[in-house]
Formats: C-alpha cells, sequence, structure tokens
C-alpha cells in the first residue's frame, strides 16, 4: 500500500540513509550518494581502471555508503554510486539504463548521511556534501529531460544549483570535510568537489562496482 511519504506518484525519488531507502517506494534504481569520500574515491578508482568489492574493507572505510548500497542490492534494483565529481556520467548511466529497458524507469537518489556509530540505531546526521552530491544527481537527470521530481528531489537539486558556486567552501567547511582535514585529507576533499571530473559511472555487479556499459 502505498503512503503518502513514499514518493511513489514521482519518477526521481531522493530520500537520506537505509531507513529512507526502506521508506521510499521501491525503485528500479537506485543511486547511492556518499560524496567523502566512499562514491567519489570509487569513481575515480573506475575511471582509472579498477574494479572495486562491496566487502568488508568497502564497510570499513564507509560507515553509511556502503551499507546503503548492500541494502539497495538486496532489491531488484540496479545500483549505481553517485558523487558530485560522477553525476552527468551517472545522470547518462540512467537515462541508457532506461533505454535498454525501454519503459519509464523510476529512480531513487540515496543521500547516505552520517551515521554516529556502527550500533543498530544509530542516529543519522544529514552531511551537506551528500545533500549537494544528490542535487547534482538530480540536476543531471533533468537536464537528460528526465525531471519529474519529487519535492525532495526537486529541493536538493535547487540547492545544488544556487550553492554550485561555493561548492569547495561548503565541502571543506562541512563537518566531514573539517574531520578529513584534521586527518590531513584536504586534497581528498577539494577532489570531491571537482563537478563532473570524472567520465565513467560505478554500477554493482556481483557485489563489484564496475564501470557502467
Amino acid at each position: 500500500m502505498s503512503s503518502p511519504f513514499d514518493q511513489s506518484r514521482y519518477q526521481v525519488r531522493m530520500e537520506w540513509g537505509v531507513s529512507g531507502l526502506e521508506r521510499a517506494a521501491a525503485s528500479d534504481i537506485v543511486v547511492v550518494v556518499d560524496v567523502l569520500r566512499f562514491s567519489s574515491t570509487v569513481a575515480r578508482r573506475i575511471a582509472a581502471g579498477d574494479t572495486v568489492a562491496l566487502d568488508a574493507d568497502a564497510h570499513a572505510v564507509s560507515l553509511n555508503g556502503a551499507a546503503v548500497a548492500a541494502r539497495a542490492a538486496d532489491s531488484a534494483a540496479v545500483v549505481f554510486l553517485g558523487a558530485l565529481v560522477s553525476a552527468r556520467a551517472v545522470a547518462a548511466a540512467v537515462m541508457a539504463e532506461q533505454q535498454r529497458r525501454a519503459a519509464r524507469t523510476s529512480i531513487l537518489v540515496i543521500a547516505a548521511g552520517e551515521l554516529s556509530s556502527r550500533e543498530p540505531g544509530a542516529a543519522l546526521r544529514v552531511a551537506v556534501e551528500d545533500l549537494l552530491g544528490a542535487g547534482a544527481i538530480v540536476d543531471a537527470l533533468g537536464a537528460l529531460g528526465i525531471d519529474h521530481t519529487s519535492p525532495e528531489a526537486a529541493a536538493a537539486g535547487e540547492a545544488f544549483r544556487g550553492l554550485r558556486p561555493a561548492l569547495r567552501h561548503l565541502l571543506t567547511a562541512s563537518g566531514s570535510g573539517q574531520e578529513l582535514i584534521d586527518r590531513g585529507l584536504r586534497d581528498d576533499v577539494l577532489a570531491a568537489a571537482q563537478v563532473d571530473s570524472v567520465s565513467s559511472a560505478p554500477v554493482l555487479r556481483d557485489g563489484v562496482f564496475v564501470p557502467y556499459a
């Protein structure tokens, strides 16, 4: 039975974390956005010719992004990783998948956010970098004509468009960015703000992220 909160009336949906994945209507495609740093790192590795397993090592470095991807993989959905660096590439892959299906395809963009711990029921913190990354995906989809968006997705897209000139500042000033900078990873944060700098879209196939083709 549909719910007012499942966004099922819209083609492009947006939610937060594993709980949002469960709350939203089942979708044909799920795009998981964990900008700092899981999605950005995997996108760059895929573009360099690597593959990345969604295994214990992935879960060790990504408290929430890997968990969302793993949960999404339990469904029948095609699972992509999305980021600021790969927004256009992911949108193009989504369009290609829709054309392959020859049917209207529902898309759920999940901003991973940040979990406070690995304990069950841990609080989810809204992460500005994931909001902006999700918005970049929504914006890129809209540019391809996939623009029947839920209010949640539309708001994320407008946030990205309005704040795009300040991405470097916002990512370095964010809580996640400051945490990484304190660990000596400022360059990683700045690299994650480089919109559309990667031309490959990571898709999950049999537990491994590979380039969509």
